[in-house]
């Protein structure tokens, strides 16, 4: 079946209009994920990375920007593109923590699901970065990716819940996947976290490839 956080999570979702329904619902997300973290070696020097504000070294005051990001998120969302010999429904976990310096790492992990929509068939996309905050609200954001593609994006906060960034150059292997730019808009909505990546290829002009809605497990 689709991954889930654990089987005891908290499903109620607000209802569209409901403000008492969002806090309660809020309350509830915040009381099952306050107390977890990532998992860690005990023999390590010094303390290890953090996706929980309430855990671990204080954030670094350059990523007081990004702060509603720190967590760890899982949901699913959609692959499609001109580019793609078929779309899929994927879920997917997204990572993003720190380690009290001026940088946030990033990580997410994708699996493809069937037809249905509740199996995982296979693994899908992997990639990890750094989110790199500037004092002139700059995002200076680093992306690797399975696929022998590595991103520079550049981009700045559009308000204190939404990042829009896009690239600004793009190196790619010998037997890297076709992609010559890409643009990601990210937006933290009543505690969930979504986002849009558009991408351009040597064949297709930039338009919508993934996008996903992911719910808070850890933070």
């Amino acid at each position: 079946m689709a991954m889930n956080a654990t089987p005891d999570q908290p499903t109620n979702q607000p209802s569209p209009g409901s403000g008492d329904a969002a806090v309660q619902a809020a309350a509830e997300r915040a009381e099952y994920t306050r107390n977890r973290n990532l998992p860690e070696f005990d023999d390590l020097p010094g303390s290890g990375d953090t996706a929980n504000l309430r855990l671990g070294p204080e954030i670094n005051s350059a990523c007081l920007a990004l702060l509603p990001l720190v967590g760890v998120w899982r949901g699913e969302g959609e692959a499609k593109h001109p580019s793609m010999s078929e779309s899929y429904r994927f879920v997917q976990q997204v990572t993003f923590s720190h380690d009290g310096r001026p940088f946030l790492h990033y990580e997410s992990r994708a699996w493809k699901l069937d037809a249905q929509g509740g199996n995982v068939v296979e693994p899908a996309f992997r990639e990890s970065g750094w989110w790199r905050p500037q004092p002139d609200d700059t995002i200076e954001l680093l992306l690797t990716h399975s696929t022998g593609v590595a991103e520079m994006f550049f981009g700045k906060p559009k308000n204190q819940t939404t990042w829009e960034l896009s690239t600004d150059a793009i190196l790619r292997t010998p037997t890297s996947e076709d992609v010559t730019a890409a643009s990601r808009l990210y937006g933290v909505v009543e505690g969930s976290l979504a986002y849009v990546e558009e991408r351009a290829t040597s064949e297709h002009e930039m338009q919508p490839r993934l996008s996903a809605k992911l719910e808070r497990v850890v933070g």
